[in-house]
């Protein structure tokens, strides 16, 4: 389901589902209310534009389209023999273009999917037609040589594609938008782009359209651009935006391993390869597609299975029906007239096991235009990152110079379906909303403070609810710190956290320890012990366990964040070596920060939230949620996703958060856990799950419980908007009925997108008034206009100052809200929740809440047991519940589904852990 798009669910089974989910509920919990069909659900009309905020003009990245006035038609493509390459479909579709277009196509230009859809702009001259085309492979040597493949094409009429309804959407006249309709106008306009360009998912590629850059390890970078045609209130635009992405360098196979070992090539080349360097080749190379260079000019491409186990010159195989067998070396040296120079490396096999299939390396050069997409490493992820960071000023020259170079008003696709697009980015009508007033404590210099472009400092300031931390030590973890030094270090960073507003006791429980990093679990438990010894004589806790780590700590820092929080109920602040020495003020105002947050305090509050002056959340207890799924990299098809939520507790400042965090399935985007039934054989059924703890620790915490839910949603994409929505309301209203019958605060949905490609640029980049120092629009500009939903509630905020490259602005679209928020209410209320972030002295992309959320998820990775991680012993795709740490009675047990795999369940978080802002 997670995996699903709106365009292709259908409405019924929707709702099918939604039922199907409140049957799973037990009879005494009551049902929520759930629309008997889909159709009845209507995400939110915008309320009205926002007024709140300095007016102002922004570009963005949107070239907006008229919407063209052709009667479109889709034929289904069948393509005999079957080919799973997109490349080979579209070469054969082309060459039937060519052969037929005036003969039998009617001189139409048709546009294809590469799968088995295929458009025109007016009929075809039949309902159902047969083709054959012939391909010739390219590169193949002479033509007497060169391979020829034949291919049956059957094309039939499937339907009309309605462009009248795709008009009565834009303007306001239909709910939903015909994503067929937009489908096609987009297939339409990728044409030509991938028969220039090496087409990624929505992206474009090319080593031509900016300097290639090298990686390391055999990659580089490509430029490229993403594209995409989007409804918007001022009807289609094309939205362009520029990209950049690994790719696997086009060099001779033995070049590429040298690269790959990152040693000299003497040193490789003149021993036979170690068992680890074996198993790293196989790895890099195996599904990628190398030509080869012994034939002159038949260049053969093939795809890369394995290495062989053998060294080249050990390798034989059957030449004739009696069996007989020669060398590899041998049947290169007479068939080719080639010498095999590494007789001791292994070959390339190519083919399946059944035939396999021998190229030594040396006769092997890696084919060009084939995307890297395993995970990066730390130095390429920097160094791709230094690629595509640019200024304001230079994407908006590149994206207008790539709009130039693509002539979308020359493309012959285009204009035999009538699709004109402007040249000139969009100029957009915007606001800047000021920023809120922080308050600090009473006894600074400074008691409330007005942030500047974003940013304020600590300076005069102490902590508006400064923690207290009576019982602490250290343990370090580099060789080379003296004892000390780490004492001088903790000492300096306990006066700051004083200086700041914390309680800090000057001296440690015991002693520093030092500790070897292949040791940590002993070192932990050891000196946990050996303090509480001391504290609990005084029926006193450890507060805080301050740890110094190497600047390069590999699984250090998660197995330690693991055993501290899921085993001894510790909260650890960590901090990196190179900062011990360097003892710098600011470093120690950050992490006091970070300290005080974790041990129960609360750095700053919006002022207004103190006098009570926040719409919508200061009249009544609220209380305000994030949520976010994290799913594991490319490649790592075993390991579970991790769901977390955080909630505020503090109403009526909503400031501190606490998060709790579960397994679940492989990909699965909806939040399982967010209310469940446990069986218990004793007491019976009882409901739990994540909502339901967070509604009974706000209550525990605020003494109220509360009367409306604001709930802020991570990382969901518009094609799963109406899923998610679905399912977690749905859990969100069981989850309160399951507390009291008739208990339903009115809740608001909103989702949070930042991986979006919409970008705003000053009208003016040489206005010093307009921009920040890093030449990005300013914090707090909205736009709720010209680009944004035809009629929906959204809008785009950019909350943060930039620091380098382009700021992204967050993309907040509200998917239920029974709160009645008007534009500004919630515009409001986003931007100034961004200035509550507690790790900095700086507003933040995203609203805070969200942001928490990411980082709880992100933590919880390393609560997973290694085997669970790395040996795939979890089922793929399993659909079983997930198991929350923490939550509920069974926060240790697996949660089974019948007849589906289990995700093994994270270990529980300590209470006092989940208490806190541990995450941060």
């Amino acid at each position: 389901m997670a995996e699903a798009s709106s365009s292709g669910t259908s409405e019924l089974a929707l709702t099918e589902q939604v039922q199907n989910l409140s049957l799973q509920a037990e009879p005494e919990a009551s049902q929520a209310i759930v629309p008997a069909s889909s159709k009845s659900i209507r995400f939110p009309l915008r309320p009205g534009k926002g007024k709140n905020g300095a007016k102002c003009v922004v570009k963005a990245n949107h070239f907006f389209a008229e919407l063209p006035k052709k009667d479109l038609h889709q034929y289904d493509v069948s393509i005999t023999p079957e080919v799973a390459s997109r490349g080979v479909n579209r070469a054969v579709m082309k060459e039937l273009v060519n052969v037929f277009k005036e003969s039998h196509l009617g001189g139409r230009l048709p546009a294809y999917d590469g799968r088995k859809s295929l458009y025109t702009a007016g009929p075809l001259p039949f309902t159902s037609s047969e083709f054959h085309v012939t391909l010739v492979d390219e590169g193949d040597g002479t033509a007497a040589e060169r391979r020829q493949r034949n291919f049956r094409i059957v094309i039939k009429l499937a339907a009309r594609a309605d462009l009248h309804h795709l008009g009565m959407f834009l303007a306001g006249q239909q709910a939903d938008a015909p994503q067929e309709a937009l489908q096609v106008l987009d297939i339409v306009l990728r044409e030509m782009p991938t028969s220039r360009y090496f087409p990624v998912g929505r992206s474009f590629y090319s080593p031509d359209l900016g300097r290639r850059q090298t990686l390391g390890e055999g990659l580089e970078s490509w430029r490229g651009f993403y594209q995409s045609i989007r409804p918007t209130q001022m009807g289609l635009s094309l939205n362009i935006d520029m990209s950049s992405t690994a790719f696997i360098e086009p060099l001779p196979v033995l070049e590429f391993v040298i690269h790959l070992l990152n040693r000299e090539a003497r040193d490789v080349l003149s021993r036979p390869l170690s068992d680890s360097d074996r198993v790293k080749i196989k790895k890099a190379l195996r599904g990628v597609k190398v030509e080869v260079t012994h034939r002159g000019n038949m260049r053969r491409k093939y795809r890369i299975s394995g290495l062989t186990s053998q060294a080249t010159r050990e390798l034989t195989f059957p030449v004739d029906e009696r069996g007989t067998l020669k060398t590899v070396v041998q049947y290169f040296q007479e068939t080719y007239g080639f010498t095999i120079q590494h007789t001791n490396w292994p070959c390339l096999q190519v083919g399946n096991q059944q035939r396999p299939n021998y190229l030594p390396m040396e006769v092997c050069k890696i084919v060009e235009g084939q995307r890297y997409l395993k995970r990066l490493n730390e130095r390429q992820l920097t160094a791709l990152l230094r690629v595509t960071c640019q200024r304001p000023n230079d994407r908006e020259r590149d994206i207008e110079q790539t709009v130039h170079h693509n002539a979308y008003h020359n493309d012959p696709y285009a204009k035999e379906f009538g699709i004109k697009i402007s040249d000139k980015l969009a100029t957009v009508e915007a606001r800047i909303l000021p920023p809120p007033w922080l308050k600090y404590h009473e006894t600074g210099r400074e008691k409330d403070c007005l942030p500047r472009v974003g940013q304020w400092n600590m300076m005069n300031k102490k902590m508006v609810n400064g923690a207290r931390v009576n019982n602490w030590s250290c343990i370090n973890f580099v060789r080379h710190i003296q004892d000390s030094v780490t004492l001088n270090f903790c000492q300096e960073l306990a006066q700051m956290c004083r200086t700041s507003g914390m309680e800090f006791a000057a001296e440690p429980v015991i002693p520093p320890l030092f500790a070897r990093p292949e040791q940590v679990e002993r070192a932990l438990k050891t000196h946990y012990h050996d303090a509480m010894s001391i504290l609990r004589q005084q029926q006193k806790e450890l507060d805080l366990l301050i740890v110094i780590l190497p600047d390069s700590n590999g699984s250090l820092y998660g197995d330690l964040k693991r055993i501290c929080e899921t085993e001894l109920g510790l909260v650890s602040q960590c901090c990196l070596a190179k900062h011990v020495y360097k003892g710098s003020k600011q470093y120690l105002a950050n992490v006091s920060l970070k300290i005080n947050v974790k041990v129960g305090g609360r750095n700053t509050v919006l002022v207004d939230a103190i006098s009570r002056r926040i719409p919508l959340v200061s009249d009544r207890p609220t209380i305000i949620f994030g949520a976010d799924v994290t799913h594991p990299h490319p490649g790592e098809d075993s390991c579970p996703s991790i769901a977390a939520v955080v909630a505020s507790q503090d109403w009526p400042e909503v400031t501190k958060y606490a998060g709790l965090v579960c397994a679940q399935a492989h990909r699965q985007e909806l939040i399982q856990d967010l209310f469940k039934i446990d069986p218990d054989p004793k007491r019976g059924n009882s409901p739990g799950g994540m909502i339901r703890e967070l509604l009974i620790s706000f209550k525990k915490a605020t003494g109220d419980k509360p009367q409306r839910i604001i709930f802020y949603r991570d990382g969901v994409s518009e094609g799963q908007f109406y899923q998610v929505l679905f399912y977690e309301l749905d859990a969100i209203r069981k989850a309160c009925a399951s507390l009291e019958p008739d208990y339903q605060p009115p809740v608001t949905f909103v989702v949070v997108q930042k991986r979006h490609h919409t970008r705003l640029f000053a009208n003016n980049h040489r206005d010093q008034q307009s921009v920040d120092r890093s030449g990005n629009i300013l914090p707090g500009t909205v736009v709720d206009t010209k680009i944004c939903h035809p009629t929906e509630f959204d809008f785009y905020l950019c909350s943060h100052a930039g620091i380098q490259g382009t700021s992204r602005p967050a993309h907040y679209h509200v998917l239920w809200d029974e709160n009645k928020f008007s534009a500004d209410g919630l515009q409001t209320l986003t931007n100034n929740l961004c200035y509550t972030y507690a790790r900095c002295t700086r507003s933040v992309s995203i609203v805070p809440p969200a942001y928490y959320a990411h980082l709880a998820a992100f933590r919880a990775r390393f609560y997973m047991e290694p085997e669970t991680s790395d040996s795939g012993s979890v089922a793929s795709g399993a659909a079983g519940r997930g198991a929350a740490a923490g939550v509920g009675a069974g926060g240790g047990r697996s949660t089974r589904t019948p007849g589906v795999g289990v995700v093994r369940p994270l270990p529980a978080l300590k209470d006092n852990v989940k208490r806190v802002m541990f995450y941060c």
